[in-house]
């Protein structure tokens, strides 16, 4: 019954939020540019805290992982179960769809033979004829002292090249430390960190595995990274959107 309730609770509290304003192709430059772009003001204090009490459902999650456990870093996280709730899917539809032509760009830029459907649930057809089928929009929660290590998210041979987090608290007044880092490994050169501070109730665009940059023989792959440095106090909750499926 709680579990219907929050959800109920959901459908209301997202009916404001309108992510067909998105200026997408301020986002595309964005990502062609730099990897990554930030949208502000996408969901508000109130929505945020919706879906941070979701973390205490467990009916909505099939799985828990300690990061500890597995040395991918301190604290928590948990993947959603389908099916999900009204705003995460509309999150996930939306954007998606938003980001396909960059996606196709990028892919057609690095001679790449990879073509994105337009629309997500043709995607997802996509990763179930690969064995992918297992959610993995998840819930992170940090406390003191947690952080997460570089890495990328990819869940088998079928990937969307972006990504998505919604941060749910305030930095310096939630919680202090927890930045969102960036590593980007530029051929022949050393490893180049971008730390990122988003406000509550923004959307972090970013790059799942790699970019192509422009050089003078044409465009080449830079690979990239994500983490969370170490919050020195508090606790810090994100969204993450991830637009294909997993194996497991």
């Amino acid at each position: 019954m709680g579990s219907v309730k929050i959800q109920s609770a959901m459908k209301v509290a997202t009916k404001s939020i309108n992510l067909e304003t998105i200026a997408w192709h301020k986002v595309h430059e964005g990502l062609n540019a730099r990897g990554y772009q930030i949208i502000p003001d996408v969901l508000d204090a109130h929505e945020c805290q919706q879906l941070i009490a979701l973390y205490d459902d467990s009916d909505l999650f099939r799985k828990t992982v300690s990061m500890e456990r597995y040395r991918f870093g301190k604290g928590e996280y948990k993947y959603f179960r389908y099916p999900l709730t009204e705003i995460i899917q509309r999150l996930r539809e939306n954007v998606y769809t938003g980001l396909v032509p960059v996606a196709n760009a990028w892919m057609k830029n690095l001679n790449l033979s990879i073509e994105y459907p337009s629309a997500h649930a043709d995607f997802i057809a996509m990763c179930m004829d690969a064995g992918q089928q297992k959610p993995t929009v998840l819930v992170l929660r940090y406390g003191e002292g947690g952080f997460n290590t570089l890495h990328q998210d990819l869940y088998g041979e079928v990937y969307f090249p972006f990504q998505i987090v919604l941060f749910l608290n305030q930095q310096n007044d939630d919680f202090s430390g927890g930045e969102f880092v960036l590593t980007e490994q530029i051929p022949r050169a050393q490893s180049k960190a971008i730390v990122l501070s988003p406000p509550r109730g923004s959307m972090l665009i970013f790059t799942t595995n790699f970019r192509p940059v422009r050089g003078s023989r044409g465009f080449y792959r830079v690979n990239m990274k994500h983490g969370v440095s170490e919050v020195h106090h508090g606790k810090r909750h994100t969204l993450g959107i991830i637009f294909h499926d997993a194996v497991s």
